[in-house]
């Protein structure tokens, strides 16, 4: 028996299947998430991380990363603490926030692995392109929910889930270390529970703002 790994409710149903994995959904918090079995192990999630190039100084990934860096600049105090969370082999957007003035720790499980920093509190936290990939949610939602002070931000991009129908077509899935799925639903869900105020910018950015 299955229970959702974000909300561990125990309601969870089939929602698609292709030849590489099954996909199941929660009736919950309507996370989509593939099958426990069919995830890969770290030696493997790795290597594939391996493979990611980005570049501080390409100025693609940079324009990339705007779409989330701009409007957290605009809601963040000048000279706010900040800790971008699975910022990968080659920082970047902490190197942008830091140009804006701004102080950045590091976090990335394979990269960046001193877990003193997640021992702190911040002003704002980002998450850009991670969500998809934790095996376990809901202690890392907690976590970041830790990380930031009363009236902080938590910065958030990955794209979401619309349908199914979407979903069948959806290149996204096919990413072997994309193991969960969020829709706007799902963060609805989750800012209700927990009290934060919630904003969708584009259709891959969601910021919200710890209240209490």
């Amino acid at each position: 028996m299955h229970t959702c790994p974000l909300c561990q409710h125990e309601h969870i149903q089939p929602y698609f299947a292709d030849k590489r994995r099954e996909y199941l959904q929660c009736e919950q918090c309507h996370l989509v998430f593939v099958h426990p079995n069919q995830r890969l192990d770290a030696k493997n999630e790795k290597a594939h991380y391996d493979l990611h190039e980005n570049d501080p100084q390409d100025a693609g990934y940079r324009r990339f990363l705007a779409r989330i860096a701009d409007p957290l600049l605009e809601r963040i105090e000048p000279q706010s603490t900040g800790l971008d969370f699975g910022c990968g082999p080659g920082p970047t957007l902490s190197l942008m926030m830091e140009e804006r003035g701004h102080t950045m720790a590091l976090y990335d499980i394979y990269y960046h692995p001193q877990t003193s920093v997640l021992a702190k509190q911040y002003d704002f936290m980002t998450a850009t392109e991670v969500i998809e990939h934790l095996y376990q949610p809901d202690q890392v939602w907690q976590q970041w929910l830790n990380l930031v002070k009363p009236g902080g931000w938590i910065g958030l991009m990955t794209k979401m889930v619309i349908n199914v129908e979407a979903f069948a077509h959806w290149h996204y899935k096919n990413d072997p270390t994309h193991v969960i799925f969020f829709s706007q639903a799902t963060f609805q869900f989750l800012a209700e529970r927990d009290k934060l105020e919630l904003e969708f910018i584009g259709k891959d950015v969601i910021l919200l703002r710890k209240t209490q």
